[in-house]
């Protein structure tokens, strides 16, 4: 199954309810503003549902946003009660008659780009949209990390009014490529008639390292400034499983 089918994206929001949007939002935008950046027209790459972009829109931004999912876009036009300048492409292939100030790539989307060619052709799309002096910021898997402590099965369970969810993930790690398969088994209890629906997806993650995004910058006429570990403004580590990085034109 393609990632993020029509049943996953209608029950991503809850599947993710315990992720702080606020709390991110506050934390990118902190990292916007120390890097000198304030300007408010802002792309998201990998835009999901639009919940990022929410808070980029009520702080006064132009916001615009890209999906592979057209089952997200369809969900994120209507959170965001916006048709225009959300669209349905590839990172590597979407294209705005305009540029961006600030270009966002949120919740690992970078880490889905697991082939070299197409790692580049998003940086090189990237720079393409981003004005002089625009920002590129993004997070991903960091590779130091997911090799010191390797990813594990794990069982979330949630619920709403209307169903229960139980997410099973089962991690395969593929060293020779700097991949994982995550294997997703997700069972929906409709909790008025008990019917159980399952759906099985594979997200294939990659995990970085810093020297191949700089070298991927500086090929597309960019310039890596500054990565830390997610969250924070500590400098990557073995522990930092997540990590973000700054990228400027």
């Amino acid at each position: 199954m393609n990632n993020f089918g029509k049943t996953y994206s209608k029950y991503y929001n809850l599947l993710y309810k315990d992720k702080n949007y606020q709390e991110e939002y506050n934390y990118i935008s902190d990292l916007i503003k120390k890097h000198g950046n304030n300007k408010k027209n802002i792309l998201d790459i990998g835009c999901g549902t639009g919940k990022h972009l929410s808070f980029f829109k009520k702080d006064g931004y132009t916001v615009s946003g890209v999906d592979l999912s057209k089952n997200m876009i369809s969900e994120a036009r209507k959170y965001l009660q916006q048709e225009n300048d959300l669209i349905c492409c590839k990172a590597s292939e979407f294209k705005f008659d305009k540029k961006f100030d600030i270009i966002v790539s949120l919740f690992h989307v970078m880490s889905y780009q697991t082939e070299n060619d197409e790692l580049e052709k998003v940086f090189q799309n990237v720079s393409e949209h981003l004005t002089d002096g625009g920002l590129f910021i993004f997070d991903f898997w960091y590779g130091p990390a997911v090799l010191t402590d390797p990813p594990v099965v794990k069982i979330k369970r949630l619920e709403d009014d209307e169903v229960k969810i139980t997410r099973i993930t089962e991690p395969v790690m593929r060293y020779n490529e700097n991949v994982v398969d995550v294997n997703f088994e997700v069972l929906i209890e409709n909790k008025k008639t008990h019917q159980v629906d399952r759906l099985n997806e594979i997200h294939k993650m990659r995990y970085l390292f810093l020297p191949e995004i700089e070298m991927l910058a500086d090929k597309t006429g960019l310039k890596m400034e500054k990565s830390y570990k997610w969250m924070t403004c500590e400098h990557l580590s073995f522990d930092s499983w997540y990590g973000l990085t700054i990228i400027s034109k």
